[in-house]
């Protein structure tokens, strides 16, 4: 097959793992505000494309932590084929989509190293992986970084509601003031996730199209992504972004505890703290589970609130095997596109038939911004009381009066009042 259709091929493909990616993880940053009423579902994820858009102008190490540390090449290491790449793409993809499918917040950090890794290891052998930064970059922080998260959000959590209790001075007990501005500051730590978020997760797509420039020759070993590269894959993960994810935003925001103001703002702020720092380091952190622990975190922390174990149980389940169940869709469609043109070919097809089928079967139990249940009446549990504004002078006189007889359906409020002064 020739290089340049490939090479075309796999950027397609990988822009379109780029949008999944989006769509999969805007749970990360808007699940919480969400849940609390802070932010209106349609403009939670407007915001959020927005500032996926921008994260990802904002650094590049992650991109080169994929394009020349987990899969060897260069002239002193293994020459992954565009063929390669184009096999691993298909077992990210495909994982992602059943996840989604089923409501899981897995990484799609993680299927997407699990999809090239398995695509490497069926098509070119055990040596052409770099197993030392594997552990290093992805294995310690896939496991220590949920816990680090977690943990903070729980400290969080529990200064959050200390600082804003008092004591009633008569009686001793511990009274609680209104925390409406937890639901304001929300708006802000929600909107630093999504910043947060562009910047790790975008840059793992300009990892994957720099990878397939390098194997085809047309861009030299160890470069960072262009900026044309950049540019496309900011657009694309704000597109997925925008386009929603409900069926994770529904267990992100309902299914692991009940959040509220003060909870999810210590959530989204100890998860934009891991993402940003990981970034920096170059680590190709998986921006869910982080948001994941950060949520259970929370939970934790605040007293009379039950964290879902059973959930909980669910997505780390979905954890342990999205490296594995990628790797291996990954192994065999690298087995097929090892045929030559006629195997890419039925890899392609049946890969998109796959896609095609679990968006037809998603339509049997749609989930959109109307009807996530759960999501909107949680933001109706947590809200808080507003002063009432003044009533009619007719109101308050009928309030001072005896309660007269029920009023019956269709009688005004008026009628009511003038039957009771009529007395």
């Amino acid at each position: 097959m020739d290089i340049t259709f490939m090479v075309a091929m796999v950027i397609v493909l990988a822009l379109f793992f780029d949008f999944t990616n989006g769509f999969h993880d805007t749970a990360n940053a808007m699940a919480t505000p969400i849940a609390t009423g802070a932010i209106k579902p349609k403009t939670a994820v407007a915001l959020a494309a927005s500032l996926n858009l921008v994260g990802a102008f904002l650094s590049t190490e992650v991109a080169k932590t994929i394009s020349g540390g987990i899969i060897r090449e260069g002239s002193e290491g293994i020459h992954i084929t565009p063929e390669i790449i184009f096999a691993g793409l298909l077992g990210a993809i495909l994982w992602n989509m059943f996840t989604w499918l089923k409501g899981l917040p897995s990484s799609s950090s993680h299927a997407l190293f699990g999809g090239l890794i398995g695509a490497a290891l069926a098509g070119i052998g055990l040596h052409s992986v770099n197993f030392d930064t594997v552990m290093l970059k992805v294995i310690l922080p896939a496991v220590f970084a949920p816990i680090v998260a977690g943990s903070v959000a729980y400290l969080c959590t529990r200064v959050a509601y200390a600082i804003t209790s008092r004591h009633d001075p008569e009686t001793g007990d511990k009274l609680t003031q209104k925390r409406g501005g937890f639901r304001t500051g929300q708006i802000f730590t929600s909107s630093l996730v999504a910043l947060a978020h562009g910047t790790n997760d975008a840059q793992k797509t300009m990892g994957i199209i720099t990878l397939v420039l390098i194997a085809a020759g047309t861009q030299s070993a160890g470069s960072g992504p262009q900026f044309w590269v950049i540019c496309a894959c900011a657009l694309a993960i704000a597109i997925g972004t925008y386009s929603g994810g409900w069926r994770i935003i529904r267990t992100m925001g309902t299914g692991l505890t009940e959040v509220k103001p003060a909870q999810g703002f210590a959530a989204e702020a100890s998860t934009a703290s891991a993402i940003l720092a990981s970034s920096h380091l170059g680590f190709a952190l998986s921006t869910t589970q982080v948001a994941s622990g950060s949520v259970i975190g929370s939970g934790l922390g605040r007293k009379g609130t039950s964290v879902r174990w059973g959930t909980a149980g669910r997505i780390a389940v979905g954890w342990l095997f999205t490296l594995p169940a990628a790797g291996i869709v990954g192994a065999l469609a690298a087995y097929l596109v090892a045929i030559g043109p006629v195997g890419v070919l039925i890899a392609a097809v049946a890969g998109v038939g796959a896609i095609a089928y679990m968006f037809w079967y998603s339509r049997k139990d749609h989930v959109n911004h109307q009807n996530t249940v759960e999501v909107e009446e949680a933001g109706e549990v947590v809200r808080f009381r507003k002063k009432r504004r003044s009533k009619p002078s007719s109101a308050i006189t009928s309030a001072k009066k005896p309660a007269g007889p029920p009023q019956t359906r269709g009688t005004s409020n008026t009628d009511a009042t003038s039957k009771e002064t009529g007395k």
